[in-house]
């Protein structure tokens, strides 16, 4: 099973720029050793279940929760049986189609 995570997670109490907090959470996800992406809206990452998926978003928050009053956070999963791979083989797909249709 493929289990696709995109989230965010940030403190809304610690002013404008927050990169600093995320900044935990990234190495927190890199030392697992799980696949990941990381975007300018948040990060994407695969695992096995959605019981390692929930692991990883609770670790985050409490890479936040000791001296973060306030924390915001949205969470999408896209789960598949029987795939494994897809944080790469997606966006493959997908440039495989458009490299048939965009002229270089």
């Amino acid at each position: 099973m493929s289990v696709l995570v995109e989230f965010s997670m940030f403190p809304t109490d610690k002013g404008e720029s927050v990169s600093r907090y995320v900044s935990r959470i990234i190495k927190m996800i890199d030392q697992t050793g799980i696949p990941y992406r990381l975007t300018p809206m948040g990060t994407v990452f695969e695992v096995n279940s959605i019981e390692e998926a929930l692991e990883i978003i609770n670790s985050a928050y409490k890479q936040l929760e000791p001296d973060c009053n306030r924390v915001y956070s949205v969470v999408k999963f896209d789960i598949r049986k029987g795939r494994t791979g897809r944080l790469e083989q997606k966006i493959k797909s997908v440039e495989e189609k458009l490299g048939k249709k965009v002229k270089k």
